[in-house]
């Protein structure tokens, strides 16, 4: 069976985006981003929610995004590549290839995606992923810890729940980035 992976990037206080829904803040570092790419492409399915799914599809609908750079188009041609599952309760059609809409976050059936996958899934987006986290169905999470602090906004981890974790590696970047990977235990 395939593993859900959540991955996201933090500020060091633990937000992906601050009080003003920025997240400008992010690494433009070329290892952290390459980092991401190979995540990406190790990924058979992508199951997000519809505020990340759309800020994600740019990568498929405007080519002069993976124009801007040789690593641009690699992760571009890493984010088409896998299955996309959207749960949103507006989204009407996909605005990209390969990707299929769902009203409702519904637990089993991303068990049953994971039971049926070849290849690890990444979930996407703190809100969805917390339901993730709440319905047991996450197996490893990889924080990406920016050097910063933005003092409040949208947390990157489900607030209101206590999900022990165990690490399981750690790199640090030059840049400052530091990668956590974690799987949750029964602490």
């Amino acid at each position: 069976m395939a593993g859900l992976i959540y991955p996201t990037n933090v500020s060091l206080d633990g937000f992906i985006e601050d009080e003003d829904g920025r997240f400008d803040w992010l690494p433009g570092d070329d290892d952290v981003f390459a980092a991401h790419t190979e995540l990406m492409r190790s990924a058979g399915t992508l199951v997000y929610g519809r505020r990340l799914y759309e800020m994600m599809a740019v990568w498929e609908t405007d080519p002069a995004l993976a124009g801007r750079s040789p690593a641009a188009a690699a992760f571009a041609a890493a984010w088409r590549a896998p299955a996309k599952v959207v749960y949103s309760t507006s989204l009407t059609a996909p605005s990209t290839a390969n990707t299929r809409i769902e009203r409702a976050f519904d637990p089993e059936h991303v068990r049953t995606l994971k039971a049926a996958a070849d290849r690890d899934l990444l979930i996407g987006g703190a809100d969805f992923a917390a339901q993730a986290f709440a319905a047991g169905l996450i197996d490893e999470v990889q924080l990406y810890v920016l050097p910063i602090v933005v003092g409040g906004g949208k947390p990157g981890l489900p607030t209101g729940m206590r999900v022990g974790l165990e690490l399981l590696d750690q790199r640090r970047f030059d840049s400052g980035v530091v990668l956590l990977r974690y799987s949750p235990s029964s602490r």
